[in-house]
């Protein structure tokens, strides 16, 4: 995906890496890695995986919520991609504002370019 929107769009795609001290994501202190894209200061949080449960959405949303904290950085679009998702965590997802689709062709990149 770094490779498409880097050649296709004027974003930055950014590996964010950061200690989480107070266990705020996983209950005990742990490393927390996002994907970010970043257009004129607009952060996008995206997130990959095989599957996503109901538990990796709750993990995704203290990510998010972890980065805003540590970063004071505002969160524009939350995305999850799977290919296998369960219906409960796609609805629970989606009721917390987080974007989600079965493929990454399914985003709708033209919406960096605005």
């Amino acid at each position: 995906m770094k490779g498409i929107l880097k050649e296709s769009f004027p974003v930055s795609v950014q590996r964010y890496h950061a200690m989480d001290e107070e266990g705020m994501v996983f209950g005990r202190p742990d490393q927390i890695e996002l994907d970010l894209i970043v257009k004129d200061g607009e952060v996008i949080i995206a997130e990959i995986k095989l599957s996503i449960s109901k538990g990796d959405v709750v993990a995704f949303i203290r990510k998010v919520e972890f980065y805003t904290k540590k970063e004071g950085r505002t969160v524009t679009r939350k995305l999850l991609i799977s290919p296998m998702i369960d219906s409960s965590a796609k609805e629970f997802a989606e009721s917390a504002g987080i974007e989600v689709y079965g493929y990454p062709e399914e985003v709708n990149l033209q919406e960096l370019e605005n």
